[in-house]
This record gives C-alpha cells, structure tokens and sequence, in this order.
C-alpha cells in the first residue's frame, strides 16, 4: 500500500480537529489524485484511509 501512497497527489484532507491534536484521529484523505492526475475512487479513498500513517503524515504536511 504504501508504494500506492507515494504516488499520490493534490491530497486534500478534512476533519482536521485541532482540539484533538496531536493525534488527529478524525481527519481523512477526501480527496486525491494518482499519478496520471486521475481522481481516486471512494473505493480507493477507503483504502489509502486504511493506512492511519500515511494520513497522519499528510496532515502533518498540510499543517506545515
């Protein structure tokens, strides 16, 4: 999964809580495009959503 992550582009996150962090447990990806600059599916969403790493490192980098 993770290889899958790294292509990933234009991510755009919600639920992002500052009250909760630093954990950050409600935010998700909502949005994000593959390398050929293809929307993911809902189907594909839930599955990069599965990986709680990946997400929080994309949190940290909206944050930053």
């Amino acid at each position: 999964m993770s290889n899958y992550n790294m292509n990933l582009f234009n991510v755009e996150i919600e639920d992002i809580d500052m009250k909760d962090y630093p954990d950050f447990c409600d935010a998700y990806i909502a949005y994000a495009e593959d390398s050929d600059g293809v929307a993911l599916t809902e189907q594909e969403l839930d599955v990069v959503n599965e990986d709680s790493s990946y997400v929080y490192e994309q949190v940290w980098n909206y944050l930053h």
